[in-house]
């Protein structure tokens, strides 16, 4: 991992010792999740804040992958980029539990980037990972094991898996904030297309965000993931995963926070041969957000820290109103 990402995550991790003195404004992490396309079905988590809200959001993601790799046992190819647009609504029941519904639309398509991709990476002497080999804003995306059909997607719209979760505040403060959160994913999604995993999907995380000082603050989530099978022209059983976040919010005025974030899972397939799928999961985001008034807007970038489990990017805008 280079220097400045070592440097980045040592200045995270030390905010935790750091003195408490803030009431909680902030919008919480930036709203990103892991579209990798052989992880997207399988419950890959948001990020949340510990303390409650009623809120509707509105998110706009687009990634492009790349990935056409064999192994023994495993034929991935993927060449796509996804647009994702997420309806997410919360609502507080009580003094101590918010409910949750997020509702993914995903698009599957060629995309546009890759001439934008091809200079960057002849610009920056960066390497393509063999994308150059095939044609400019192609689609590709079958997943074969022992030669049979897993999941062959198409150029086209779908509906994901629609998301229920429940939040349980155990401590709420102006100087801490310390929730336990659940969460059910429906198998509303087109399995052998992959929009879904055909089955149902459960995870439990904990949550607590520490104030900084008066402009800054950390969100901390922690949790386990138990995606059901993969039940796409074949059956795979995937793998209980683990995570591991930190995003650390910056208050520069009273309208724009800078956030930083990282997040890592470990693999969620089967052993497959391939490194890329195979592989510890890190992702660092970076963004900034506005806000007025019960509202806010978001805008982030997210990369791939180590070519493992993630898309070449995730660009990502969200919007957000509050209701009280």
């Amino acid at each position: 991992m280079e220097s400045r990402y070592k440097i980045l995550i040592i200045t995270l991790l030390l905010s935790v010792f750091a003195p408490l003195s803030v009431s909680f404004a902030f919008d919480g992490p930036l709203q990103v999740k892991n579209q990798f396309p052989l992880f997207l079905h399988a419950c890959p988590p948001y990020l949340e804040k510990a303390s409650l809200e009623d809120s509707f959001s509105l998110t706009l993601s687009h990634s492009s992958t790349y990935l056409v790799q064999r192994s023994e046992r495993w034929t991935v190819n993927l060449d796509m980029e996804i647009t994702e647009v997420t309806l997410r609504y919360r609502k507080i029941m009580g003094n101590s539990l918010e409910l949750g519904l997020n509702i993914p639309v995903i698009i599957f398509s060629s995309g546009f980037m890759d001439g934008f991709l091809e200079v960057y990476h002849k610009t920056f002497g960066f390497p393509d990972y063999g994308r150059s080999k095939r044609p400019l804003n192609s689609f590709l995306y079958e997943v074969r094991r022992d030669g049979i059909l897993v999941v062959k997607g198409e150029n086209q719209t779908g509906l994901g898996d629609i998301r229920l979760s429940i939040k349980k505040s155990l401590i709420l403060s102006d100087r801490f904030n310390f929730s336990i959160k659940g969460i059910v994913e429906l198998p509303t999604g087109n399995a052998e297309r992959g929009y879904g995993n055909g089955s149902m999907d459960a995870g439990f995380s904990i949550l607590f965000d520490k104030a900084i000082s008066e402009n800054i603050i950390s969100y901390w989530n922690f949790g386990i993931v138990f995606p059901g099978r993969l039940k796409g022209y074949t059956t795979v059983d995937l793998r209980n995963f683990v995570y591991g976040a930190l995003s650390v919010e910056y208050l520069a005025n009273k309208h724009l926070g800078l956030i930083a974030q990282l997040e890592g899972h470990s693999s969620i397939y089967p052993e497959t041969g391939i490194s890329a799928i195979d592989g510890t999961v890190f992702l660092l985001s970076l963004g900034g957000r506005y806000y007025s008034g019960n509202s806010s807007f978001e805008v982030s970038l997210t990369e791939d820290l180590n070519t493992t489990g993630a898309p070449d990017f995730i660009l990502n805008l969200s919007y957000k109103i509050k209701f009280h």
